[in-house]
């Protein structure tokens, strides 16, 4: 009785053998055990490990050099099948190893049933997966460039634009726009950096590890890592090999704080569309479906809503992992859900907020007009210390000059010179000049990483280094 079976989610192709009685699996079974729905992604990946196995097994005499050649002549065509968008998926077609090796067997024949020879589907995914993953780190690097390019020319156009600082959502003091927005430019730098962490990490081949134990026909797995451009060489151990997901791990950490991130800076902004300091272009904002005026900034809040979603994920597949014995169990097979809805989400995120900061508008006067007078409550101080006052003390003098101005229902900057003489005896006409200018605060914040003119397009300049080295 022949071992191949031609129904049944075990696999027309593979069908494990002659172990299983029954033909078929239930049918729920069939739909719940299947992958291709979703790892039919990885078809690429797939083909490319495919054919540096062969060309492995050939040097060590599995195949011969006319097999090899039939066999990469096959996946070749497989693949055309699959860019040209011809591919067929078939009844049994488990996930896409058993559908690439189906259909390669349908192309050359008999030899095709030599590919899989020392290779496990364990050790193929875990190949599968981690190329899949490095070729999509890739491209969201140069995604992550689009984004912070796209912030440092807002930033070096408003240059010279003040506005109002907070904490605690209260105004404190004044800095530039362009410090705000390079404070939020910041953040994605440490995670493209972290992304290359993720990325070295990934980098490792686990191909040639067998089900667990390893390759019984001494595959040269060096030669299938270079063949495959795993820059990281081979992984050490083949039972870790086939069940370690830290990279998976690794990359739902990240993006959870990349949109994370993501999610201040669309917080920033709203808050800034709300006061009409900022406008969001009509590309990235939606209507009401009953108020005409509406003008609501959807793309903003989705990016925000995305970050907790990203937090389920990671948690979730950790809590997954957190109890699985060694080597590989089905279990793994809900990595790769997770892992693709982070890329592509990831993906469509940073586009959206390259978008919004390529096409946003700012309204100066309204920015401008957030400065206020209290803002310069620490200049007041600073400007006594200059004196050789104690900040100790000249915080306190500062803050009666607050308190006598709320007294009398002006702003500080009206306090007259004798007002704040009666505070402090030390302050002088050149009060005025020295403390109620923004421009003045604004610029003596010149050491490094301050607000002045200089630090700031010191700033800019920096990122865009950054950005020519990490494309």
């Amino acid at each position: 009785m022949s071992n191949v079976i031609n129904t049944g989610a075990r696999g027309a192709f593979f069908a494990s053998g002659g172990r299983f009685a029954e033909a078929q699996n239930d049918p729920i079974m069939e739909k719940f055990n299947e992958s291709i729905s979703f790892d039919k992604r990885m078809w690429r990946e797939d083909i490319i490990g495919s054919k540096a196995y062969a060309k492995g097994t050939c040097k060590v005499g599995i195949l011969t050099e006319d097999e090899k050649d039939l066999i990469l002549k096959g996946l070749d065509d497989v693949y055309e099948e699959w860019e040209a968008g011809t591919f067929k998926l078939m009844p049994g077609d488990e996930d896409i190893h058993t559908a690439n090796e189906r259909r390669l067997t349908e192309l050359i024949g008999s030899v095709g049933k030599k590919l899989h020879t020392g290779r496990s589907r364990n050790d193929q995914v875990a190949t599968d997966t981690r190329l899949y993953t490095i070729g999509q780190i890739k491209e969201i690097k140069t995604i992550i460039v689009d984004l912070l390019l796209a912030g440092c020319n807002l930033a070096q156009s408003e240059l010279e634009l003040l506005t109002a600082g907070y904490t605690h959502l209260q105004p404190a003091q004044p800095i530039r726009f362009s410090h705000w927005l390079c404070s939020h430019l910041w953040p994605i730098v440490r995670d493209a950096k972290r992304l290359e962490n993720v990325l070295s990490s990934t980098n490792v081949c686990p191909l040639g590890s067998g089900a667990l134990a390893g390759n019984a026909f001494g595959v040269d797995r060096e030669f299938l890592a270079k063949e495959l451009g795993f820059d990281g060489g081979c992984t050490e151990n083949s039972l870790d090999a086939v069940c370690d997901r830290d990279f998976v791990v690794e990359f739902l950490m990240w993006h959870t704080m990349l949109l994370m991130h993501l999610s201040q800076l669309s917080e920033d902004l709203i808050i800034m569309n709300l006061l009409k300091g900022v406008e969001i272009s009509d590309m990235y904002a939606t209507g009401s479906s009953l108020m005409p005026q509406k003008k609501n900034p959807d793309a903003l809040e989705l990016l925000r809503g995305k970050a907790g979603i990203a937090l389920g994920r990671q948690v979730g597949f950790v809590a997954t992992l957190k109890g699985l014995p060694r080597a590989y169990n089905k279990d793994l097979q809900e990595d790769k859900v997770p892992l693709f809805d982070a890329i592509d989400i990831v993906k469509d995120c940073l586009a959206i907020a390259t978008g919004v900061l390529a096409t946003l508008k700012t309204n100066k006067d309204h920015l401008r007009s957030s400065l206020c007078p209290e803002m310069l409550a620490t200049d007041l101080a600073d400007y006594l210390v200059r004196k050789g006052v104690p900040f100790r003390e000249t915080h306190h003098i500062s803050g009666a000059a607050v308190r006598k101005s709320e007294e009398l229902g002006i702003s500080l900057d009206q306090l007259t010179i004798e007002q704040l003489k009666d505070i402090d005896d030390r302050f002088d006409s050149d009060v005025v000049e020295e403390v109620w200018n923004y421009e003045m605060s604004v610029e003596r914040k010149s050491s490094l990483g301050g607000t002045s003119k200089e630090m700031v397009q010191n700033q800019i300049d920096e990122l865009k280094k950054f950005c020519e080295k990490f494309a």
